[in-house]
């Protein structure tokens, strides 16, 4: 862990965090962020944004809520194990890093926060793994973490690239989280 993650406290958004100075570079992101990801998460608690913050700026965040995955759409060797209804899983929605911050590891700390949540939901009220749709320029990201495309389903045409569902089933996030922490003890 380099001295910048050591320094990095990953919370949930609060009500009277700043916004408007996160700009990750991509408009999609900072709009939701600046715009929705409070009403989302306060009024309409349909999901709950964990922001990274470093000397009390937010450095990046990640929106995540619950939900299921239609078991056709999950891998044959993960669903041949698993009962027909559909299956609880952790979504992320959306993850960015502030452009000032990018390349110092955030993202990945975030994401590996989530994932330890998603174990956590496992032990609660079940999750079978993780999914993220993935925007394409984003895919190699999530690829060399071991995430895995999804089948399609075909939506509505528009002008901008699709999102790329893709899952992490929750025996690599166990494996994953106790390898980089070490043994675990009882």
């Amino acid at each position: 862990m380099s001295n910048a993650e050591k320094e990095i406290h990953i919370r949930c958004l609060e009500p009277s965090d700043d916004r408007i100075g996160f700009h990750s570079g991509n408009i999609d992101l900072h709009r939701f962020f600046q715009r929705y990801a409070g009403q989302n998460q306060f009024r309409h608690h349909i999901g709950t944004t964990c922001v990274a913050v470093h000397d009390d700026r937010i450095t990046g965040f990640v929106t995540i809520s619950s939900g299921e995955m239609v078991a056709e759409r999950l891998p044959k060797t993960l669903r041949k194990r698993l009962p027909s209804y559909p299956p609880p899983i952790l979504r992320i929605a959306w993850l960015a890093v502030d452009e000032r911050y990018q390349g110092h590891g955030i993202g990945r700390l975030l994401l590996r926060s989530m994932l330890e949540l998603a174990l956590e939901m496992r032990d609660r009220a079940g999750c079978i793994g993780v999914v993220v749709d993935a925007k394409p320029d984003a895919v190699p990201f999530y690829s060399k973490l071991g995430f895995q495309p999804m089948e399609l389903v075909k939506g509505a045409l528009c002008d901008r690239p699709e999102p790329v569902a893709m899952l992490l089933p929750i025996r690599h996030i166990e494996a994953a989280v106790r390898d980089s922490n070490g043994p675990t003890t009882g």
